[in-house]
């Protein structure tokens, strides 16, 4: 699959300027970022993107006085993502338990949980600041006999993990194939794969899947919010969502939408501009059922 590359180029570069770029930029449904001093960077589907989105993003920052942007925007060929994928992914060790590495990683430390995944993807900066979030709020929840539901799986790290932690069933969903693709080789890879289901699709496909303890989902602002009525009907009485893949500005909007399905706020976390979710479904007073 082939995707644009739009880089903002901004003067001066602050974080707080990166992340007033980057809430911008979610508004055009990107696939994923990067932040690179001090280049912005926004990875989305060519056939989701047109000549006039790019006008409509420069238009975005004509009123802008507190700092400049120079954009430029570049195909990148399908073929080209492990590349890309391979230069913007370094190893992860998350909190000494959990190593996410792929197979030219050399002489890594041996943990508790050890990932390898192939490069199927391209993921930035931001993803891995995301996804380190994701693992490591993960890691504290007990997994033993749960059935988990990973939204937007990408290659699959949070499935296999939850699967490696006890997990008695893991369902992988992402809407692009070459993710679903990765998540079933990668599964296979680490020894999981009696457990992961991986499949192409949406919050759509929810509605026939069951009901989940714990849903994980590392996807954009706007997806969340649209969604997150469908997680909240998948998720059992007292069941768990971790959210993470938006900014810290974006942490309000997110909380207020779970709160309007009946998620309740216990707990947060941050690293740099990114931020993480912990939302939990209101337990059902079974007594209130009995005749």
């Amino acid at each position: 699959m082939d995707y644009i590359e739009v880089s903002i180029r901004v003067n001066p570069f602050t974080e707080d300027y990166s992340e007033i770029v980057l809430a911008i930029m979610e508004d055009f449904n990107f696939d994923s970022f990067s932040v690179e001093d001090p280049f912005v960077k926004g990875y989305i589907k060519k056939d989701c993107f047109t000549e006039e989105d790019i006008c409509s993003v420069r238009d975005c920052f004509t009123d802008f006085d507190a700092f400049d942007v120079t954009i430029e925007h570049t195909l990148i060929k399908g073929e080209n993502w492990n590349a890309l994928w391979e230069s913007n992914f370094p190893p992860l060790v998350i909190d000494d338990i959990c190593t996410v590495k792929a197979s030219f990683h050399k002489d890594l430390p041996d943990t508790k949980y050890n990932i390898t995944i192939d490069p199927k993807m391209a993921f930035g900066t931001g993803h891995h600041q995301t996804t380190h979030l994701m693992a490591s709020n993960l890691l504290k929840e007990n997994l033993s006999g749960r059935r988990v539901l990973d939204m937007g799986c990408g290659t699959a790290i949070l499935a296999i993990l939850s699967a490696m932690m006890g997990a008695e069933e893991v369902l992988a969903v992402d809407n692009d194939i070459d993710a679903v693709n990765s998540s079933i080789e990668n599964s296979y890879k680490n020894g999981v794969s009696s457990k992961v289901k991986a499949l192409l699709g949406d919050a759509n496909l929810l509605k026939e899947v069951g009901t989940f303890s714990l849903i994980l989902a590392n996807i954009n602002r706007n997806i969340i919010i649209n969604d997150m009525a469908e997680y909240s009907n998948s998720l059992e009485s007292g069941g768990v969502i971790l959210l993470s893949g938006f900014y810290r500005a974006d942490v309000d909007l997110i909380k207020t939408a779970g709160e309007k399905v009946g998620l309740k706020f216990t707990g947060y976390q941050n690293r740099d501009e990114w931020a993480f979710l912990r939302l939990q479904k209101k337990k059902m007073d079974v007594s209130l059922l009995e005749v």
